[in-house]
């Protein structure tokens, strides 16, 4: 496997690691792989990369991964597509009247641990191709029908009967997962969460146009949000002001049991916003509705297992679950994407410490450190979601601060392979111990 020069990598530990999905987590785990001296391979069913999405966040525990990698090149690359708030900050509306209640200072910058938001299609083009000149290989157009292991290994079959063997499989193969029915014994149906988000990203052209919308366009990046009852609405423009997106989160009882993605109608949007103040509004009409999607946000009942083999989940302790697979996250917590970035370097940094001959024992204890971590996050999900649409506005008024994004410390200041490297041999061998 032919490395960059400037990656440091552990020396190699023989373990063959198969990783279904090339998204965000399926990348990470599979480039940190390379950093802890594994041989990763992974295998995604889109049949090419494209540049698709919109607006995707990565908190400081996430740049903290990232800035890692090739001492800060992949890093800085992400800040030239990402929105720089800096000096604008985030401004939080009240949803009728358009007051802005309070502006939201941007934390200092710690190039070690920067803070990304961007279309997520680009931002995902640097990570892919960065796995890719580091040497991982992608297999690109491959449909992954089966998974299997015994005590000695794991694999998966793929849509054309090929069969494909290692030592570990990471299912990091979204919502929709296989691999999760297997770890499982038994298919975990999605549910939907009672909410909805229509989203789209889109060129500043008709914002310009307008003479009550060019300011949010003409002054570099810029972060509004308007809070109201059961609903809020935020809007961005990034590069310099160049390209805008909105995500406006609202009640929705949809049935979810074939697809929660859809496309969206100016119509509906525009229902949902009667009553709010005007510029939500103009800015929804400057939007194409044919970049608009109607999302449902779904959630599922906290899973027993991550991994097969453990607990009551049948199986040999060789497949794992990570990123969307494991836990779905709702936007409202801007920690999904980073938490299965998380999952990817502590399940790399375990694999070394175990070693191939105690896959078991590493999966094991890759659901241990990361189990109640994940569950407490993805808890801020809902608690933000409630704090803006049950708002009380007389406390607001007392204390503007009340209705800020939260940004909690025992977030943000983690640092994931620190804390593997702590913790994780004393871990393996409790997990050990008890599997013996």
């Amino acid at each position: 496997m032919a490395v960059s020069e400037t990656l440091e990598t552990k020396p190699s530990t023989g373990i063959k690691v198969i990783i279904v999905g090339a998204g965000f987590g399926g990348l990470t785990a599979a480039i940190e792989c390379v950093r802890q001296g594994h041989s990763p391979v992974i295998y995604e069913a889109f049949p090419e990369l494209k540049i698709l999405g919109d607006i995707i966040s990565f908190g400081p525990n996430a740049g903290r991964i990232f800035h890692r990698w090739s001492n800060g090149k992949i890093s800085r690359k992400m800040r030239e597509l990402s929105i720089d708030l800096t000096d604008y900050g985030f401004n939080i509306h009240k949803w009728d009247t358009g007051e802005i209640v309070i502006n939201q200072k941007t934390p200092v910058k710690d190039e070690t641990a920067p803070v990304f938001n961007g279309h997520r299609g680009e931002l995902h083009e640097v990570v892919f191709n960065y796995a890719k000149e580091i040497g991982v290989e992608i297999n690109l157009g491959h449909r992954v029908e089966n998974y299997f292991e015994t005590e000695a290994g794991a694999g998966i079959i793929l849509e054309n009967g090929t069969k494909v063997e290692g030592d570990v499989v990471i299912g990091s193969d979204g919502v929709r997962s296989k691999a999760r029915t297997l770890v499982l014994g038994y298919e975990d149906k999605p549910k939907s969460s009672g909410y909805a988000v229509w989203r789209a990203w889109f060129s500043n052209k008709d914002m310009l146009a307008d003479p009550e919308t060019k300011q949010f366009c003409e002054n570099g990046d810029t972060f509004n949000g308007w809070i109201g009852p059961d609903v809020h609405f935020l809007f961005s423009t990034i590069k310099d002001g160049s390209d805008c997106c909105w995500v406006l989160t609202h009640r929705d009882e949809a049935d979810i049991a074939e697809s929660w993605s859809f496309p969206g109608y100016l119509k509906d949007v525009y229902k949902v916003l009667e009553g709010w103040d005007p510029m939500c509004k103009k800015i929804v009409s400057k939007t194409p509705e044919s970049v608009l999607v109607d999302w449902k946000l779904v959630y599922r009942d906290p899973l027993p297992t991550w991994v097969s083999g453990y607990g009551s989940a049948p199986g040999h302790g060789r497949i794992c679950l990570v990123g969307d697979a494991a836990h779905p996250f709702l936007p409202t917590s801007a920690q999904g994407a980073t938490q299965a970035l998380e999952d990817g370097v502590t399940l790399a940094v375990l694999l070394r410490k175990a070693g191939k001959n105690n896959i078991k024992g590493a999966l094991r204890a890759y659901q241990e450190v990361r189990y109640d971590r994940v569950r407490k996050v993805q808890k801020t999900g809902e608690t933000t979601r409630d704090m803006w649409h049950k708002t009380d506005w007389e406390v607001v008024k007392k204390n503007p601060e009340t209705i800020q994004f939260p940004r909690e410390d025992w977030i943000f200041a983690f640092d994931t392979e620190k804390h593997t490297e702590e913790v994780g041999d004393e871990i393996i061998a409790n997990v050990t111990a008890t599997a013996a």
